[in-house]
């Protein structure tokens, strides 16, 4: 990433640094101030002439948008122009690298002053040498920079736990700007916690294409085979706070940012391939059963099985989460799934759907598992169990891989598919379509810093590249809002200029930047004076592309008719659950789990559904079980001693709304024709 040139009137000390890419660092600190200094003037010199190099207009994450213009394209090679309200001296005390309106200062040391000292890096921003890190506690150890302590604008302090007073017992003062910087940083240098997924881990490494698929995609990363693009990883689980076990049974997260010549490409995976819902605005509801009662502030059986009885759509999720994938074996060996379907287009303007598969390489998968004695006796021992595991294996020298695969689905197949593609409640059989590997992604660099690079890492599935377009899946178009709407709250409106988050290419828009800029001295409006170069985008088949129709109630593929007339039976939740959604998660009790398998399954369900004090909870999710298999439900009541019960009843088949044209009344429509239109 680079920053946009400019010219700053701020009067800097001779420690004025330049700022250089990772590898240039080691010599650079071995330069004379006076060096570094004649470095700078010469910069200087080459700043004012560079003002009219092309460079394409982008959004946030570097995709660039369609237009035309002039703007700056490359700085000097191999420098970044810092920020004017950051002081160009090393700034070194222990504090945390906060973020301040989304803008970060880059790495920084974190540890509190000891007998090794402080530790320094020059800034960087991430272009293909700025992760390449040696070990963290290697680099603790091994630094012997001789870095001056100073205060936070670069000024030498001379002791960093003095406090200015009124003589040996008077009161503090307040021109004492070293003490009250340093409380006021420590007051503000956390951030608020991820709603989900707040307890993780991640790495850096690659992605590197090893199949042809530019008739699938137009993505400049799939151009050619051995095409690679840096990327940073974050695992995580999803609904314990930042302080709690990697070893609950829950489902996984898997985001991977790969950083393509074309912007950022973020992959929001899971560890599961499918979810419990696929009603958007059920998503909150859903969460906040997985956190803690309001009034106790503690984990709740009640809550948990109430929402997922009266929502059977679950169910399939349900059966995977309480199997034996419920507690993979720490982080690195879980797969991840984009479990939404996108949109892939090449550059004739065709699109396959594509889902998204990582497996992870040369191991059993899932089958790396923790049992459930297991995973509770890690919780009380080891709650970093997975976090340990990752740090610990690639410090080692282990490289951790997965393959990734594609499974693709033309239009027309989508509309003789037995379920609607764009239920995140169902998978694709394998079959019918099978996967196609792409690529490979490699982890084998730990972050230098946690809370710089993995807890202030932004993913979001609208951090696409030209060639992926979001489907209608109505779960995914809500994600589109939601994850750039949170990390504005969390990280502030400038969260993409954070070094982990920058992208490698130029950004260039009109956005003011509050307290970072990559703009410059460029307009901040589209103008004629110093215009900018807009790329035009590829075209795209208008097949199931045309939507029209009025605003209406959308319930798990209910007509509005039907809508109300649940209302007026009361049954808001279970009506829209039709035969066909019980169908795969049947299979995975009948064909999938073996003998040893179903026996943990339904131990791992009677332990968890038994603590609900409800009878009447837990005799409605025992019918949402005998609806997947009788049996299955009468082995569960059994073990947690109360009766059997008789299956749900839910709709036919025939009932289930298809993804094709003709569903006349269906609130939501795909067309199978240029202009078939939904009233």
């Amino acid at each position: 990433m680079s920053s946009a040139l400019m010219i700053s009137v701020k009067i800097t000390a001779p420690c004025t640094r330049r700022v250089i890419s990772y590898a240039q660092a080691s010599a650079y600190r071995k330069s004379s101030i006076r060096e570094r200094k004649t470095y700078i003037e010469k910069d200087q010199e080459r700043i004012v002439k560079l003002t009219h190099d092309p460079r394409l207009y982008t959004s946030t994450n570097e995709t660039p948008k369609s237009g035309w213009a002039q703007m700056l394209k490359r700085q000097v090679p191999g420098y970044h122009v810092t920020r004017p309200r950051e002081p160009r001296c090393k700034v070194t005390n222990g504090r945390i690298g906060v973020v301040s309106s989304g803008c970060a200062s880059g790495p920084e040391v974190v540890q509190p002053l000891t007998s090794y000292g402080l530790r320094y890096e020059l800034m960087m921003f991430p272009d293909q040498d700025s992760f390449c890190f040696t070990m963290p506690s290697q680099q603790v150890l091994d630094n012997k920079d001789g870095a001056v302590y100073t205060t936070s604008n670069g000024a030498p302090y001379p002791e960093p736990y003095e406090a200015q007073r009124v003589g040996p017992h008077g009161p503090l003062l307040l021109q004492d700007f070293h003490h009250i910087d340093l409380l006021a940083h420590f007051d503000r240098e956390r951030i608020p916690e991820r709603v989900v997924h707040a307890k993780g881990a991640g790495a850096h490494g690659y992605f590197e294409v090893t199949h042809d698929i530019s008739n699938i995609c137009r993505a400049a990363i799939f151009n050619k085979v051995g095409n690679r693009a840096p990327v940073t990883a974050r695992f995580s689980t999803v609904g314990g706070e930042s302080g709690s076990a990697d070893t609950a049974r829950d489902p996984r997260g898997f985001s991977i940012k790969v950083r393509t010549e074309e912007g950022n490409w973020d992959w929001v995976f899971n560890n599961t391939p499918v979810f419990f819902i696929r009603d958007p605005a059920k998503f909150p509801h859903f969460i906040h059963t997985q956190k803690r009662d309001p009034q106790t502030n503690l984990k709740d059986a009640d809550m948990f099985w109430d929402y997922l009885s009266q929502n059977p759509e679950s169910i399939h999720q349900v059966m995977i989460l309480f199997g034996d994938r419920g507690i993979p074996d720490g982080y690195r060996h879980q797969h991840g799934y984009s479990g939404h379907t996108f949109k892939w287009y090449n550059e004739n303007g065709d699109f396959h759907y594509v889902q998204v598969h990582c497996r992870k390489a040369g191991s059993n998968g899932y089958r790396q598992f923790l049992t459930q004695e297991k995973g509770v006796e890690l919780a009380g021992s080891n709650p970093d169990y997975g976090t340990q595991d990752l740090f610990e294996a690639i410090e080692k020298g282990e490289p951790q891989k997965w393959d990734v695969f594609i499974q693709t689905m033309t239009p027309e197949q989508a509309e003789s598919f037995r379920y609607n593609i764009l239920d995140l409640t169902k998978i694709w059989p394998h079959k019918d379509y099978p996967l196609q590997p792409i690529g490979t992604l490699v982890l084998d660099r730990n972050p230098e810093n946690y809370f710089n690079e993995i807890e202030q890492v932004a993913f979001s599935p609208s951090h696409l590249v030209p060639g992926v377009e979001p489907s209608a899946d109505p779960v995914l178009q809500s994600r589109l809002f939601s994850y750039p709407d949170t990390h504005r709250h969390r990280l502030g409106v400038n969260y993409q200029q954070i070094p982990v988050n920058a992208p490698l290419c130029p950004v260039a828009n009109f956005r003011e930047s509050v307290n970072c800029t990559s703009r410059g001295a460029r307009p901040n409006y589209q103008s004629s004076l110093a215009p900018l170069t807009y790329k035009k985008e590829g075209r795209i088949s208008k097949r199931h592309e045309i939507f029209e129709g009025a605003a209406v109630l959308d319930l798990s593929e209910l007509t509005e008719r039907e809508f109300d007339h649940c209302r007026l039976l009361n049954y808001p939740d279970l009506m829209p659950v039709f035969i066909v959604d019980f169908e795969q998660p049947r299979a995975l009790w009948q064909k999938v789990m073996k003998d040893d398998a179903k026996e943990r399954f339904v131990k791992n369900v009677a332990g968890h559904l038994g603590g609900a004090k409800s009878a009447e909870i837990k005799a409605r999710q025992l019918s949402v079980f005998a609806a997947v298999d009788q049996d299955l439900s009468d082995r569960i009541a059994k073990a947690m001693g109360v009766p059997t019960v008789k299956p749900l009843q839910v709709k036919p088949a025939s009932a289930a709304l298809k993804f094709k044209a003709g569903c006349a009344h269906t609130p939501f429509c795909i067309n199978n024709a240029q202009n078939v239109r939904s009233h």
